[in-house]
C-alpha cells in the first residue's frame, strides 16, 4: 500500500503530494554532472537529497524509474578536452569513472538509466526541428538556432521572472552558453551552436550546418525520450531554476507533444546552495572541497553524506570541518546504540 509523499513543487510554491500519471510508476529526472571535473561537495549535497526522495518514494511503496543524465558536450567539456589535448570521450569518460565511485562512497543509488547527451543526437535535432517548424525558434545565418522565449507565452512561470529580470538574467548567460551567437533577443536562447574553429572535431551534422546542441535541448531532449512527453518529477539545485529549468519548459511544451491540459513536468523540486564555513565555494578561497579532499582529511564518506544530509534541503546550509568532526562522533554514537541493541 502506498503512502502520501509531499515534496515542495517549485511550480505551485505549495507542498503536493506526489501522484504518478501511471499507477505507482514515479518518472523521475534529476539533471546531473557535467563530467569535465570532480563534483564538489555542493554538487553532492543535491544528488544526495535526490537520494533521499528517492528512497522515500521507494518506502512510501512507489515504483520509481530514475533518469540521472550526463553532460559530455559543451563549453566546459570542449575546453578540458583542449586543454589536454585529448579526445572529448576519452576526457568525459575519465570523468564520468571517477563521478560513478565518488557515488559508490557515499553509498547513492544507482540510477535505472543514465544517458549520455553525445548518444541521443538525433532526439535534440528532430526536437529543434518541430519547434522551428512551429514558429518557436528561428536560424541565423552562421547556422545556429535558438528558440524565441516571446513565442511563449508562459516563459517565466517557474521562476517567476519579470520580463526585465528574463533579460538582464539572460545576458549573464549560463557558462555552458557563454559562446557570443547572433541572437534577436537577449532573453533567446541558443539550442543548435553551429561550428567553430574552437569546437574542433566535436560536431555534429543537422539540416542547419555542422555543430551541436545547446546545454538546454539535451535535458528536455533525453527526459521525455524515457519518461514520456509529460512526466511527474523534475529535480535540481535552485542555480537550475533560471535558465535552465525555464527553457526545458518552453522548449518541451512549446514542441506540443504533451496531451491536451498535461504539462511537461508535474513536480519540480529544487534544493539550495551550499555554503562553506559562511561563504559561497570558491577554489581562490580555500574552501573549496571535492570528495577526494576530505578523504585526504581523514574523513570518510558516510560522514561526509551524514552532515551534508543533515539541514533541511530547501535551505542554505553552511559546510564547516568542524561540523563535519561533529557529524563523525554523533556516526559513533549512533553506532554504538546499534551494536548494544
Amino acid at each position: 500500500m502506498m503512502s502520501d509523499v509531499l515534496f515542495h513543487n517549485t511550480l505551485s510554491r505549495k507542498a503536493e503530494p506526489i501522484q504518478p500519471t501511471k499507477g505507482n510508476l514515479v518518472g523521475m529526472y534529476c539533471c546531473g554532472p557535467t563530467v569535465y571535473a570532480q563534483a564538489h561537495i555542493g554538487n553532492f549535497r543535491t544528488f544526495l537529497s535526490q537520494d533521499v526522495m528517492r528512497r522515500t518514494l521507494q518506502i512510501a511503496g512507489f515504483k520509481v524509474i530514475h533518469v540521472r543524465n550526463l553532460t559530455d558536450v559543451d563549453d566546459k567539456t570542449i575546453a578540458k578536452s583542449r586543454e589536454e589535448g585529448k579526445p572529448l570521450q576519452e576526457v568525459t569518460e575519465y570523468w564520468t569513472k571517477v563521478f560513478h565511485r565518488d557515488c559508490e562512497r557515499f553509498n547513492m543509488l544507482k540510477p535505472q538509466i543514465e544517458p549520455r547527451a553525445t548518444d541521443h543526437i538525433q532526439e535534440q535535432i528532430d526536437m529543434i526541428a518541430n519547434l522551428l517548424d512551429q514558429g518557436h525558434a528561428y536560424a541565423t545565418d552562421d547556422g545556429s538556432v535558438y528558440f524565441r522565449v516571446s513565442s511563449f507565452e508562459n516563459y517565466g512561470k517557474l521562476s517567476r521572472l519579470k520580463e526585465r529580470e528574463l533579460t538582464t538574467s539572460a545576458a549573464d548567460s549560463s557558462p555552458n552558453d557563454s559562446d557570443e551567437y547572433e541572437r534577436d533577443s537577449m532573453a533567446d536562447f541558443v539550442m543548435w551552436k553551429s561550428r567553430k574553429e574552437g569546437d574542433g572535431d566535436v560536431f555534429w551534422e543537422s539540416p542547419w550546418g555542422q555543430g551541436r546542441p545547446g546545454w538546454h535541448v539535451e535535458c528536455s531532449a533525453m527526459s521525455m525520450h524515457y519518461l514520456g512527453n509529460s512526466f511527474d518529477l523534475h529535480l535540481g539545485g535552485e542555480d537550475l531554476k533560471f535558465p535552465h529549468h525555464e527553457d526545458e519548459i518552453a522548449q518541451s511544451e512549446g514542441a506540443g507533444l504533451q496531451e491536451a491540459g498535461k504539462p511537461f513536468v508535474r513536480h519540480w523540486v529544487h534544493g539550495a546552495h551550499l555554503l562553506v564555513e559562511g561563504k559561497k565555494m570558491s577554489k581562490s578561497l580555500g574552501n573549496f572541497y571535492t570528495l577526494r579532499d576530505l578523504l585526504d582529511k581523514g574523513f570518510d564518506g558516510r560522514a561526509i553524506r551524514f552532515v551534508l544530509l543533515s539541514a533541511y534541503y530547501r535551505e542554505s546550509f553552511n559546510f564547516t570541518l568542524d561540523g563535519l568532526l561533529g557529524a563523525q562522533t554523533a556516526l559513533g554514537r549512533l553506532d554504538e546504540c546499534v551494536a548494544k541493541l
